[in-house]
């Protein structure tokens, strides 16, 4: 059986050292892959849709698994399902769930899904002209796709009108930030839910917690993620009772309504309140860093869960009574300005953690630097402590010039 998986991040690591011990796959194919990958399998270079779609072809893919968003919004699935290609994931239509803010919130508000009050925007000035009239702080979201960073948190006016400029008029984000989501700030903890999607059911995986500021202590600016936590020590099962209640059974009724029976991941991003949980957003993948700590706890083997979803079937994920810690190293100046390039050492020299690289390839023998998120240490244990002293002492051994990580992964 050959598979190719889409996508160069850690997820995609983790993805490829869950699967590769499976003796029904012959071989894996990477697009674009990354250091970790180009061992377990082939990185290739096609990144265009009817790429990946004729390289699928012509090398007999008999799966497709998608990691990252923007592929699946401009409709990979319904490009492969027209050309009779196994994939998993959810068409262009679905993935506009994750494609557009605007569209989701409305989706939350039409069938009744806990969240945050919301108004859209379209015009520059109806959003300065609102957030004048508003309490602060308020969230400020680009609609499109911006690689996780476009959220602001505006604790003032000065911050919310600045925002708005660069959003809608700097377009820092592109015609991601052209139309607006301005909604109430919900103070509590953040969670992230993790659903495998078989066309009719939602199937949850444990909760996860995400560290997306980039420096220790929940400062400095938002990143794709910094580290990651599984299950949450926060999210108690009353807090998934009101996620199961008012989230998760709303939103599949609102998917059924409208026809919608996807086979893939759908991701709950959620916020805790001391009013309830609510929902911030959702994905329509796997998360990165949340893949790297769900995969290793997950006792099913994922192939079968994956063919299962594909088949229509009703799965039971079963995952180790552990918990998993993952520490995100990057790139000095993440998530700004970056320099990328330096030769990564030591990392065959972890032993009790695993290594999933991301922004990292090979160049001759040697492994060197090449995104903003370098790679995930990974580590297990009975308890967070344990996991967490794994992961930082084995964090301290991987050297490249100008790394840098948070220092209060898991430390509760």
């Amino acid at each position: 059986m050959k598979i190719l998986i889409v996508g160069n991040g850690g997820r995609e690591s983790a993805i490829a050292m869950k699967l590769h011990s499976d003796s029904r796959i012959s071989k894996m194919y990477f697009a674009k892959g990354n250091a970790t990958t180009a061992k377990l399998g082939q990185n290739v270079y096609e990144e265009s849709v009817v790429a990946l779609r004729d390289f699928a072809i012509n090398e007999r893919i008999d799966l497709t698994i998608v990691g990252p968003e923007a592929p699946l919004v401009e409709g990979i699935v319904d490009d492969f399902k027209e050309h009779g290609l196994k994939i998993f994931g959810p068409r262009k239509r679905t993935a506009e769930l994750e494609g557009s803010k605007a569209f989701s919130k409305r989706f939350m508000q039409t069938n009744n899904i806990k969240t945050a009050k919301a108004v859209v925007f379209d015009a520059y000035q109806d959003a300065m002209d609102y957030v004048k009239t508003q309490k602060f702080p308020i969230v400020i979201k680009a609609s499109g796709l911006a690689g996780g960073k476009g959220v602001v948190i505006a604790t003032d006016l000065a911050e919310a009108e600045l925002t708005i400029h660069r959003f809608m008029i700097e377009r820092i984000y592109g015609d991601a930030g052209i139309q607006l989501i301005i909604e109430e700030y919900l103070r509590g903890f953040e969670a992230s839910i993790i659903a495998f999607a078989n066309g009719k059911k939602l199937f949850p995986c444990v909760s996860v917690k995400d560290y997306k500021k980039a420096w220790t202590g929940d400062k400095g600016p938002n990143t794709g993620g910094m580290g990651s936590v599984a299950p949450s020590p926060e999210f108690t099962e009353a807090h998934y009772a009101d996620f199961e209640k008012n989230i998760l059974a709303p939103t599949l009724a609102g998917l059924q309504g409208a026809g919608i029976h996807f086979k893939g991941f759908i991701f709950f991003g959620l916020m805790v309140t001391n009013d309830g949980t609510y929902l911030l957003e959702y994905n329509l993948r796997l998360g990165d860093p949340e893949t790297q700590v769900i995969l290793p706890l997950m006792e099913n083997n994922l192939l079968d869960v994956i063919t299962d979803c594909l088949d229509g079937k009703d799965i039971d994920l079963k995952f180790k009574d552990e918990k998993a810690i993952c520490l995100v190293m990057c790139s000095g100046g993440y998530p700004n300005k970056i320099d990328t390039g330096f030769e990564i050492k030591n990392s065959d020299k972890v032993k009790n953690s695993q290594v999933m690289f991301a922004g990292a390839r090979y160049a001759g023998d040697k492994i060197i630097t090449t995104g903003g998120r370098v790679l995930s240490v990974v580590a297990t244990g009975d308890t967070y402590e344990e996991a967490r002293k794994t992961v930082y002492a084995d964090a301290l051994k991987i050297q490249f010039d100008y790394a840098f990580y948070r220092e209060d992964i898991g430390k509760f």
